[in-house]
């Protein structure tokens, strides 16, 4: 898009920094909409006019003002640097970086020992001043000169200002050593919180390290018979070349086997521990591995639209989705810590003008106050808690495209199912000619075959497939076909029309016949109006549907429907051993539609709606649903484009797995909320009752903090 610009901001490590950043670049009047992925700081624009060229410096201004240490990069430009190869830029980068973080820690370590030591050495008073002084400068310094920086820029309530007024005002009334003690634990702090969190992403991107580093491209030898391979980027490769990858290697590209078989290793992708196999003819999808034979595949798809592509680019732009608990921690945040600085001036006004105490005693008290007042517990855990839940769903096979999402699965009270491809296999087979007295099978076949010969539908083809294996004909007379939605196909051969459909096609051209009571999708086949007799196409049940609906109740969906197209005697079939409550059959495209709004108004203020398809042939209900899942999406693009979540296999008990993951996310965000701004509010209430000190608040806060995002990160891993 002409009106997007993205930017990477280097060195953003402060959650609560990112939100303000978020909020102001938000309220610039250009920009019509913006997002902050603090997984990858990756910070999005979207501008009214596509011509704005004046944006990245509003955005350098409006960063530079709340951490002048971040790289503001134009997303274009960092790709196009990295592709140049300017990995030894960003090893002298990151080295950089760490030689600040070391001296920051050597510094912290200096400070606290001249603290210790001279808080017990019988010194001159003069003589312990000048060295506390020195060490509170030496770990305060970054603290003070950014809090200073702030306020000159009317930025008066972030963490630098509050850490630095507590530990000055600590200082000023005669507690030096607890003064040092604030901007020490802050410091560490800091940077235990800053190595978590970078620990905690790097985790998170290794569940999905699926992102192949080469591909050896086959080029011909000089003597006939002879190959050469050539390793190279696999962007390098083009649509057409052949690859050859060996045993333990990772498919790079998507294409289709030409030489060779072997198992290959879609867990990555599936999550499914058992390898398949895979010979030639065979398509197979970049990021899944080859485990026993040599393989060589020509490939279809360039790398940049190629399945892993697409999953990386999913898995990490799903940050930019945030759910509603997230937009109300932000939102909480910036009247958090404005109100808590107010009751701490209250705390230390109030009471002595009351004649409770000196006032040097509630300004001690208020200065813990200002210490937990940083609300960075919550704006870092909850965000990272539902990153790590969209991970671990990642690592199941299951790709949920924000935290909204999930956030949405845990209240789903309505699943509504599409039948073919989703509760069935959605392989077709014939498994019944009927044609009427005088008619020749093999006729009723051919003319069933002719006109279904240019239509995409999976019955159509299992008539295809049929017919071409029993006549052993592949050339069929081609015919003009007009497709009726909802009822089949008409064509003209011979001079003679050819109807080919349901019972509403037979009913909407007046062509008498009786419907048999049998299950199974039933196409029916007459000439000039006059019925000559029917297909019975079969599609089997999945084995493990019936399990999983069961599941779905047991974890409180109300309400389970099935909508098709199908007989009402295949439908009533598919209903019963599946153990759905309710469905309804013969429906048109707009009639699943109409049905579909129907029960989103019955949930109405009960819960979320939730639609199940195939990803391609549901996109108008994927689209109206609160959540859209999209079955055996592994290599449909259509799948991907179409639905809030993608199921990569064809196994639908992943639904089971993706609400139980959602849940167990939730509920690690409901933990931290709850633990966080308890702790907070315990330390408040002993400050103000003179029981606990500044070192206790300092401790718990940057405690809280920690375990916290240690807590998040839980949301990984479900077994």
């Amino acid at each position: 898009m002409e009106n997007k610009r993205e930017y990477i901001l280097d060195g953003l490590c402060c959650a609560n920094c990112a939100s303000k950043i978020e909020k102001e670049v938000g309220d610039l009047s250009e920009v019509l909409e913006v997002n902050l992925n603090q997984m990858n700081n990756k910070l999005s624009v979207f501008l009214k006019s596509e011509n704005d060229n004046s944006i990245t410096d509003h955005v350098k201004k409006i960063v530079a003002s709340h951490e002048p240490k971040i790289k503001v990069q134009d997303l274009s430009e960092r790709l196009a640097t990295e592709q140049s190869g300017s990995s030894i830029d960003k090893g002298r980068k990151d080295r950089s970086q760490e030689q600040v973080m070391k001296s920051y820690l050597f510094r912290i370590i200096i400070a606290f020992i001249l603290a210790v030591t001279f808080s017990v050495l019988k010194v001159q008073d003069n003589i312990k001043l000048v060295v506390f002084l020195l060490a509170y400068v030496m770990v305060g310094y970054e603290v003070l000169s950014s809090a200073i920086k702030n306020i000159l820029k009317g930025k008066v309530f972030d963490e630098n200002f509050l850490m630095g007024i507590a530990s000055l005002g600590a200082f000023l009334i005669g507690e030096r050593v607890e003064a040092i003690a604030v901007l020490i634990f802050y410091g560490v702090g800091e940077l235990l919180q800053e190595r978590a969190v970078h620990k905690s992403k790097k985790d998170i991107a290794s569940l999905m390290d699926i992102r192949p580093d080469y591909a050896n491209k086959i080029v011909e030898g000089s003597e006939a018979d002879t190959i050469n391979l050539v390793v190279v980027s696999p962007e390098q490769i083009e649509v057409g070349d052949k690859i050859l990858v060996k045993p333990g290697e990772k498919i790079p590209l998507d294409g289709i086997i030409s030489k060779g078989s072997s198992f290959i290793d879609t867990k990555a992708l599936t999550g499914e521990s058992v390898p398949r196999e895979a010979a030639v003819g065979d398509e197979v999808l970049s990021g899944t591995i080859n485990t026993s034979s040599v393989l060589e595949i020509e490939v279809t798809k360039p790398f940049g639209e190629s399945t892993v592509s697409k999953i990386l680019e999913l898995v990490e732009n799903a940050g930019s989705k945030k759910a509603e608990t997230e937009k109300f921690i932000t939102r909480f945040a910036r009247y958090y810590t404005p109100v808590v600085v107010f009751l701490a001036v209250a705390v230390a006004v109030l009471p002595p003008v009351f004649g409770f105490g000196t006032f040097e005693v509630w300004l001690y008290r208020a200065l813990s106050f200002l210490i937990i007042s940083c609300p960075c517990a919550l704006v870092i855990s909850i965000p990272l808690s539902f990153f790590g839940g969209i991970g671990g769903s990642a690592r199941h096979g299951i790709l949920i495209k924000g935290g909204n999402y999930l956030d949405a699965l845990c209240k789903v009270d309505t699943i509504v199912f599409d039948k073919t491809g989703t509760l069935t296999k959605g392989v077709f087979e014939v498994t019944k000619i009927a044609p009427v007295e005088g008619v020749e099978e093999s006729e009723l076949v051919h003319l069933a075959a002719i006109v279904e010969n240019h239509s995409t539908h999976p019955i159509a083809k299992s008539i295809l497939d049929y017919y071409e294996k029993n006549y052993q004909q592949t050339n069929l007379e081609n015919v003009q076909i007009t497709e009726i939605a909802g009822h089949g196909v008409t064509g003209v051969y011979q001079e003679d029309v050819i109807y080919a459909g349901n019972e509403k096609l037979m009913q909407k051209y007046n062509i008498a016949m009786t419907p048999p009571a049998i299950s199974g999708s039933i196409v029916y086949i007459a000439k000039n109006q006059t019925y000559l007799g029917y297909l019975l196409i079969s599609d089997e049940i999945r084995p493990d549907v019936q399990k999983a609906i069961l599941a779905l109740k047991q974890l409180g969906v109300r309400n389970t429907v099935m909508l098709t197209g199908d007989h009402e005697n295949s439908a009533k079939e598919i209903a019963g051993l599946s153990q759905i409550d309710e469905y309804h059959a013969e429906l048109l495209p707009q009639d699943k539609i109409s049905w579909f709004e129907e029960y989103k108004k019955n949930t109405l203020n009960k819960g979320k709606i939730l639609f199940v398809g195939d990803g391609i042939n549901d996109a108008p209900v994927l689209a109206g649903a609160d959540i859209g899942i999209a079955m055996g999406g592994i290599g449909s693009d259509a799948a991907i484009e179409a639905a809030d979540v993608v199921i990569m296999n064809d196994d639908i008990g992943k639904i089971v797995t993706a609400i139980k993951i959602a849940r167990k996310t939730k509920s690690i965000v409901n933990q931290n909320i709850v633990f966080a701004l308890g702790v907070k509010v315990l330390i408040m209430i002993l400050a103000f009752l003179g029981i606990t000190s500044i070192w206790f608040a300092i401790f718990a806060d940057v405690g809280v903090a920690l375990l916290a995002l240690f807590n998040a990160m839980r949301a990984m891993y479900m077994k």
